[in-house]
């Protein structure tokens, strides 16, 4: 018969175990400590990586896409206040700042034309206009960063994706699975009937007239019943207008 550990074995394996878990935290906090130190060395080198090429970063949008994806690998974010360090070192929190500021008045002045749903190029050829820029001094992923940043606002700032575009949503309105189908069919002539919207998406025609009228009653969608087939036509200026048809409108 196999004998059973006694007392002081189990003891020894209670002692052993215990130098293991020590041995174990031990090493864990000096690759810990390790991990932090090279960290705040990358920092610093960013920060003197940030003065070294300033201008580069504020004047270079690629090159400013790419400062940020660094920064983001560091968890720095210099936009996380205009009054940082970060911001005060590089002047790009008042970049940002002034860009969502306009931003801000693009949305409301076109709102009347696309019911706050605007196509995010639309948008950055308007804010190109408005800053008498060159399209490509202004990146869409400058857009999007600006954007974020007016979630605090709390209006229904946000970005949302619709087949392959994406659209600016200025207003708090709810889109679910059923209306962002039908502005993705609309991409493709600018308009959609109820008899497309059934085709396509297998609807009773009570369901495509519900949705339909849904998008029209919160400004999205127009009607034009101008045609000799009799057929409805629903229009969504978020999916048809350039920046040359709203521009007007936009550079006051």
């Amino acid at each position: 018969m196999r004998r059973r550990p006694g007392i002081a074995g189990l003891q020894n394996a209670a002692a052993t175990r215990d130098q293991f878990r020590l041995v174990g935290e031990n090493v864990a906090k000096v690759r810990t400590d390790v991990m932090k130190e090279q960290l705040a060395t990358f920092r610093t080198q960013l920060e003197e990586f940030a003065l070294k090429h300033k201008n580069d970063i504020r004047k270079n949008p690629l090159f400013r896409q790419q400062f940020h994806e660094m920064c983001a690998k560091v968890g720095v974010d210099p936009l996380a206040s205009n009054k940082g360090a970060w911001a005060e070192l590089l002047g790009i929190g008042d970049f940002y700042y002034e860009l969502g500021v306009q931003i801000v008045d693009i949305c409301i002045a076109t709102r009347a034309t696309n019911g706050g749903l605007i196509d995010l190029l639309d948008l950055r050829k308007l804010l190109c206009q408005k800053r008498k820029a060159d399209l490509g001094s202004l990146t869409s992923d400058d857009c999007l960063r600006a954007i974020s940043k007016l979630k605090v606002l709390g209006s229904g700032f946000e970005v949302i994706s619709v087949g392959k575009k994406k659209l600016v949503r200025s207003v708090p309105t709810e889109l679910n699975k059923d209306h962002n189908g039908i502005l993705e069919l609309a991409q493709a002539e600018g308009f959609v009937t109820v008899e497309q919207v059934e085709r396509k998406f297998s609807w009773s025609t009570g369901r495509a007239i519900d949705v339909l009228e849904t998008l029209l009653k919160e400004g999205l969608a127009m009607i034009d019943d101008g045609h000799r087939d009799g057929k409805r036509r629903y229009w969504f200026p978020c999916a048809t207008l350039s920046s040359d048809s709203i521009g007007a409108d936009a550079k006051s």
